[in-house]
């Protein structure tokens, strides 16, 4: 099971564009680290992407993954 799990799973729900370090911590109950770096990969499996970490912001930018067939419906 992923470190982040609780975190991917609240992103796929809630669809949040930003999210902070510290609702991060709410979510995994857990401080961000460097892991993140590694696993922030996972979130593709739920159809997000983390699109930018503002460190000094301490902040995260979250897109949602569009499928071929989605970007030529909208």
């Amino acid at each position: 099971m992923s470190k982040y799990k609780e975190l991917w799973i609240y992103i796929k729900n809630n669809a949040p564009k930003e999210l902070t370090f510290d609702e991060v911590e709410k979510i995994c109950s857990f401080p961000i680290d460097h892991s993140f770096l590694s696993y922030k990969k996972e979130l593709t499996e739920y159809g997000y992407q983390i699109e930018k970490i503002y460190l000094k912001e301490k902040t995260i930018l979250i897109n949602k993954i569009e499928k071929n067939n989605e970007k030529e419906t909208d």
